[in-house]
């Protein structure tokens, strides 16, 4: 299985992808990559919607993921912060909507917890945590990338789990 990650953000967009390697005593998780789309501040709504459109596109296009998870919105005090994030995530969506994958969506308490085993990690914990669990030599920056690679293992032990009951 090889999932597309996204974490969404106003001005950073984190995006990995990690792919599930079967092996002979048991399944590992493999990185094939992390990054941003760096938005600039000085760029209208619709252009910065417009660029991670065509960025996640071309990125979900040259990977072919099976699935893509993003973070689920968390609710802010600054209620315009909350709609430009879902701007962002609703482009996430249709990114993927348009190549006919689906979309899985994680809590970010769920995230932590599946990454972490406690939901009230701390950044620095969630992002320690994908560097071992991918085998990684240093942590993934910047940090939105390693959220992204957060959100699709998240997925990836989601899935492993319902497998695993069904048998």
């Amino acid at each position: 299985m090889r999932v597309f990650g996204i974490d969404c953000g106003t001005e950073l967009t984190g995006y990995g992808v990690v792919e599930v390697i079967d092996g002979a005593r048991a399944a590992r998780l493999h990185p094939l990559c992390a990054g941003v789309v760096r938005l600039s501040k000085k760029d209208r709504t619709p252009n910065r919607l417009l660029q991670v459109y065509e960025e996640l596109s071309a990125l979900l296009q040259r990977w072919q993921p099976q699935v893509v998870a993003i973070e689920d919105v968390f609710f802010s005090a600054n209620a315009k912060s909350a709609f430009k994030l879902g701007q962002v995530r609703g482009v996430a969506m249709l990114a993927a909507a348009k190549l006919a994958l689906p979309v899985a969506e994680y809590a970010p308490l769920t995230i932590k917890s599946s990454v972490v085993g406690y939901g009230l990690a701390a950044k620095e914990q969630v992002q320690f945590m994908v560097a071992r669990l991918l085998d990684l030599d240093e942590v993934p920056k910047p940090a939105d990338a390693a959220d992204a690679l957060a959100i699709a293992i998240c997925h990836i032990h989601h899935a492993q789990t319902a497998e695993h009951m069904l048998r």
